[in-house]
C-alpha cells in the first residue's frame, strides 16, 4: 500500500503518548526545552543556559552595521546599488551559534529520532560526537534518526550558521522552534505519518506510513474519536475539529502504537465559480505575515501568534499567507483551532540569486526535499487550504521559470493531490508571456493591478488571485499636513514616519481602496492577501536608506500589535455582520487652531455627518465613483478647533475624539487570554486627567514584574526606535506601547509602571 507522511498538531501530539509501564512500547515525544548556548567560533566558547524555542539575536543591540547590505532591488525599480542600513532588522542575527545538551533514550527502545520544528539556519547536528544530519533550509521542518536507539545518556550538539545577505527581512537566529525528541518500539507510526483526507464533508480518508524495519506483520486501524457523524464542517467562522484515532497491532492483537491527529472536514475547490470553501463561493480576506512575532523575534509562541490571529479576525481576516517561507507545524495547529485559512508558502527564490546568499546556493539539491517536508506538515491540516511554491522568483518571466513551475507543482501534487499551488508573480507581462502563469494552478498575481484583465485570459480555470496587495505605508498615530495621496519611493520625512491617513503607498503597489474595488468589481478575482497584517522586522520601506529605522510600515496593526488606523478601513468591508466606525486623525493639535485639518472616517454606514463642538461640518456620502469616496467618508476642508469630533451615522451611531491635556495617568489593560497561554500582553496607555489619550506622548517609562511572571519584552511601534525590546524600559509611541510578561506558572503577579511623574500597578492573575 502506497503510504504518505504529515504532520500532527503539538496538542494531537501531546494527546497521542500512549501511558505504559514499559516506555518504548508505544511512540512518545517528548519537547528539548533546557539547552546551553554560545555565539562564536568553536574554541573559547562561553555557555548560557537557555529554553528552546530561542532566538539567540533579539535581544539587539540595534546597529546598523548588522547585515548592511549594498544592493538595488529589481522590484524595488533601482538600478543603482544602495546602502540598506536596516534591511533585515539591524539585528546581531549573523554568526554561527551552538547549542548543547545531552538526551537520555529509555532502556528498550528500538527507535528513536529527534524532529526540528526549524533551526535558523545551515544547521549540523552532532551526536555523541558524530554529525549525523545537515538541514541548510532555517524555515524547514526536519527529523533526524539517530543512528542507534541505544539506552543511556548521549550529547547532542547543534551548530547554526547565518551568512550575511541571506536574508531580505529579520529571519531571527537560533533554535526559534521546538525540537523534540522522539522514542518508540522499532515498529510504529511515523512522524507526520497520518495522511488525512475529506472528499466529501461527510467523509474521510486515511493513509498511514509505518516504520517496520524488520518488516513484521501488522495490522493498522484507524477511527474517529467522536464517532461517525454526521459532521460539522470546519471553517473561518465554525472551526470544528475532529481526532482521528490510528492504531498499529501486531498478529498477536498486541498494540505497539497509537497516534492522535486532529483534522477538520472541509472540502476546497478553485474553478470558473472562483474559490469554493464546503461548496460555497467566498473570497479571502487575507494578509501577508512573515513569521516574527515583533519584539520576541522569531521564537515560535503559540500564545504571541494566537493573539495576532485573534486581531486578525476581529478586523474580518479570515486567512493568512506565510509570506515567504515554511510556516512552523504548531502556527498550523492555532489555525486549525483558531479559523484561519493558510496559503503555505514555500521558497522566496530558486536557483537564481535575490539575496546574494539565499536559498539558490541549495536549490538544486533540496527543493524536493524541502517541498516533501512542506507537505508532510501541511497536509492534514484543514487550514491548509493552497500551496505556494515561490514568491516574486526572478525565473518568472522566463521558459525555465516555466519547466521549474511545473516540475515543482507536479511534486507537490504526488504528495497532496488535495490542494492548488500558485506562486506569487509580480514580473507582468513576462510571467504571462513565458507560460508561468498559465502553468499554476491558481494565478497569483503581486501587485500589478492593471494586469489583471491580461491574467485572466492565462489563468486556469479564468480566475486571478491577489497574492499580494496594497503594500500602502503608515506609522500609528501619525498624521502631516497637507494630506496627500502619493506614492513614495524613498526617504520623505525627517522624523522617519508615514502618515495613518492611509494615502501613501509604494512605487510597485497602490490604496487598499483600489484592491477592494477591483475585488467588488470583477467576480473572477478571488480574493486578496493584503501586504502585511502586521508590520515586522527589516524591510523599512521607504526608510531603508534611513537610520535609525529597522522595520516595516506596511502593517495593519504595528509591531506591537497595535492597531493603525487602516485596521478599521479593512474591517468597514471585511467584518460582515458588524459595525464599524471610527475616525482619524486624533484631535489634539495645538498650533493648528484655525487650519485646515481634514477629517476622515472609516465605517460600513453609506452617510455621517461630521461636529465640531457640536456645529455640524455637512453630511457625507460614499461615492461609487470615486477612488477615495468609495470605501471613506472625508471631510477635506474642515477647521482645527480645540474641544470634540464627533462623527454620527444615518443610523445613529456615534463616534468621537476629543482634545487632551497633558499627561495625567497611565493606564494598563490587560488584553484577554487563555488559561493555556504562557505570555500576557498588557497595552500602556498615557491619560490627561479626563481619560482622554494623549496622541502624542512619548514618556521614557521603565517596569517591574514581581510574583509569578518575569519580563519578557516591550515595544512601542516606533520603527525607528532603538531602545531594546528585553529591557524592562522605553519610551511610548503617541502615547502606548505594549509591555510582553511570561506568565507560565499559576498565582498573582503585579506589573508597574512608571516613569514622567507617573506610576501605575495592575494585578494579574492565572
Amino acid at each position: 500500500m502506497k503510504t504518505y507522511a504529515i504532520g500532527m498538531t503539538a496538542a494531537a501530539a501531546a494527546s497521542a503518548l500512549l501511558g505504559s509501564a514499559d516506555a518504548c512500547a508505544s511512540t512518545r515525544e517528548s519537547a528539548l526545552v533546557e539547552w546551553e548556548f554560545c555565539r562564536g567560533a568553536e574554541t573559547n566558547r562561553a555557555w548560557q543556559a537557555v529554553r528552546v524555542p530561542h532566538d539567540w539575536a533579539i535581544a539587539g543591540p540595534f546597529d546598523k552595521e548588522h547585515d548592511k547590505q549594498v544592493v538595488a532591488i529589481f522590484e524595488n525599480g533601482e538600478k543603482v546599488p544602495m546602502e540598506k542600513t536596516g534591511r533585515s532588522g539591524a539585528l546581531p542575527w549573523i554568526g554561527e551559534g551552538w547549542y548543547r545538551r545531552e538526551v537520555e533514550i529509555p532502556e528498550g527502545c528500538g527507535f528513536a529520532s529527534l524532529v526540528f520544528d526549524g533551526a535558523m539556519s545551515e544547521a549540523r547536528v552532532f551526536f555523541d560526537g558524530a554529525e549525523i544530519a545537515f538541514n541548510p533550509y532555517g524555515y524547514s521542518s526536519f527529523e533526524v534518526e539517530l543512528p542507534a536507539a541505544k539506552s543511556g545518556k548521549h550529547a547532542l550538539v547543534v551548530h547554526l550558521q547565518n551568512v550575511p545577505e541571506s536574508s531580505r527581512w529579520y529571519p531571527g537566529a537560533g533554535l526559534y522552534r521546538p525540537v523534540r525528541l522522539v522514542t518508540g518500539g522499532a515498529v510504529g507510526v511515523r512522524t507526520w505519518g497520518v495522511n488525512v483526507r475529506t472528499p466529501t464533508l461527510q467523509t474521510w480518508e486515511a493513509d498511514v506510513d509505518v516504520r517496520n524495519p524488520g518488516k513484521v506483520q501488522v495490522a493498522v486501524t484507524n477511527y474517529v474519536k467522536e464517532g461517525a457523524g454526521p459532521y460539522r464542517p470546519w471553517s473561518p467562522e465554525s472551526p470544528n475539529l475532529y481526532t482521528l484515532v490510528t492504531e498499529v497491532r501486531g498478529a498477536d492483537g498486541a498494540l505497539l502504537d497509537r497516534r492522535e491527529t486532529r483534522f477538520g472536514f472541509r472540502t476546497v475547490e478553485f474553478g470558473p465559480d472562483g474559490f469554493k470553501l464546503n461548496g460555497e463561493v467566498r473570497k479571502f480576506k487575507g494578509v501577508c505575515m512573515h513569521h516574527d512575532l515583533g519584539p520576541i523575534g522569531a521564537e515560535w509562541n503559540a500564545a504571541a501568534f494566537r493573539r495576532q490571529v485573534r486581531k486578525l479576525k476581529w478586523i474580518g481576516c479570515d486567512s493568512i499567507r506565510t509570506s515567504h517561507n515554511m510556516p512552523a507545524p504548531e502556527q498550523l495547529a492555532v489555525c486549525d483551532e483558531e479559523g484561519m485559512m493558510v496559503m503555505a508558502e514555500s521558497f522566496d527564490c530558486w536557483k537564481e540569486v535575490k539575496c546574494k546568499n539565499g536559498y539558490n546556493r541549495f536549490y538544486d539539491e533540496w527543493w524536493r526535499r524541502d517541498l516533501e517536508s512542506l507537505a508532510k506538515v501541511c497536509r492534514s491540516h484543514p487550514s491548509v487550504v493552497m500551496y505556494s511554491i515561490g514568491n516574486e522568483i526572478p525565473e518568472q518571466a522566463k521558459e525555465d521559470g516555466r519547466d521549474r513551475s511545473r516540475t515543482m507543482q507536479e511534486f507537490l501534487r504526488g504528495m497532496d493531490a488535495t490542494r492548488p499551488v500558485t506562486q506569487g508573480l509580480s514580473r507582468w507581462p513576462g510571467a504571462g508571456e513565458s507560460g508561468v502563469a498559465g502553468v499554476m494552478d491558481v494565478c497569483g498575481l503581486n501587485y500589478r493591478l492593471k494586469f489583471y484583465d491580461y491574467a485572466k485570459g492565462l489563468a486556469r480555470g479564468g480566475i486571478v488571485l491577489g497574492s499580494e496587495t496594497a503594500s500602502t505605508y503608515s506609522s500609528r498615530g501619525a498624521y502631516y499636513f497637507p494630506v496627500e495621496t502619493k506614492v513614495t519611493a524613498k526617504t520623505i520625512r525627517e522624523d522617519g514616519q508615514c502618515s495613518s491617513y492611509d494615502v501613501e503607498y509604494a512605487p510597485w503597489s497602490n490604496l487598499p481602496d483600489d484592491d477592494r474595488a477591483l475585488q467588488e468589481d470583477r467576480p473572477w478575482v478571488v480574493g486578496e492577501f493584503v501586504w502585511t497584517g502586521f508590520d515586522y522586522l527589516g524591510e523599512p520601506c521607504p526608510y531603508d536608506h534611513y537610520w535609525p529605522s529597522r522595520s516595516s510600515y506596511f502593517g495593519i496593526f504595528d509591531l506591537a500589535g497595535l492597531p493603525k488606523d487602516r485596521a478599521w478601513l479593512y474591517r468597514s468591508y471585511w467584518k460582515d455582520g458588524e459595525r464599524t466606525l471610527h475616525v482619524l486623525p486624533h484631535w489634539t493639535w495645538p498650533g493648528r487652531e484655525g487650519k485646515v485639518t481634514p477629517v476622515y472616517v472609516y465605517t460600513d454606514a453609506d452617510e455621517a455627518e461630521l461636529f465640531v463642538n457640536g456645529k455640524s461640518q455637512g453630511t457625507r456620502k460614499k461615492d461609487k465613483s470615486s477612488r477615495l469616496d468609495r470605501y471613506r467618508l472625508r471631510w477635506n476642508d474642515v477647521v482645527y478647533e480645540p474641544g470634540e469630533l464627533k462623527v454620527v451615522t444615518k443610523d445613529g451611531r456615534e463616534a468621537a475624539v476629543r482634545t487632551a491635556g497633558e499627561p495625567a495617568a497611565l493606564k494598563l489593560d490587560v488584553e484577554e487570554s487563555d488559561a493555556r497561554d504562557d505570555l500576557r500582553f498588557v497595552e500602556v496607555s498615557v491619560l490627561d486627567a479626563a481619560g482622554n489619550l494623549c496622541p502624542d506622548a512619548a514618556v521614557p517609562l521603565e517596569f517591574a514584574v514581581s510574583g509569578a511572571a518575569k519580563y519578557k519584552a516591550a515595544c512601542n511601534g516606533d520603527a525607528t526606535s532603538l531602545e531594546a525590546f528585553a529591557e524592562p524600559r522605553m519610551k511610548t509611541f503617541h502615547g502606548k506601547l505594549v509591555v510582553v510578561l511570561d506568565k507560565s506558572g499559576p498565582g498573582e503577579a503585579t506589573l508597574s509602571a512608571r516613569g514622567g511623574g507617573l506610576s501605575v500597578s495592575v494585578t494579574l492573575e492565572r
